[in-house]
């Protein structure tokens, strides 16, 4: 676990168990997984970064690199850049261990 992610985390209010909810699920599901610091945000990588976390006032952002990997039938997934998509969490219970799962395995895979 790195330093700043836990910083990061340890600094987020009530935002605090989401964060600390998903980091520990990433881990549970990717067995490779390293934790960076980068662009003010904890950034998950196996061979190359998949996914990252972000605070904001009323939500967590929780996004991934090459979304194109994801199934996602729900259309949950926002925003229009090239290689990334997000969701908004806004409370510990909009957390899906099922879908968040399968889409860390899906994004971390090379």
């Amino acid at each position: 676990m790195h330093p700043q992610v836990t910083d990061y985390i340890s600094n987020a209010g009530n935002q605090q168990e989401i964060l600390q909810t998903i980091r520990q699920l990433i881990h549970e599901t990717v067995p490779a997984v390293t934790e960076e610091f980068k662009w003010g945000r904890p950034v998950f990588r196996a061979s190359r970064d998949f996914a990252y976390l972000k605070t904001a006032k009323a939500y967590v952002t929780l996004g991934f690199f090459n979304y194109q990997k994801l199934n996602d039938p729900g259309n949950l997934l926002e925003g229009t850049g090239k290689g990334m998509r997000h969701i908004k969490l806004k409370s510990i219970n909009e957390i899906d261990n099922h879908l968040l799962t399968t889409w860390f395995k899906a994004a971390s895979i090379n």
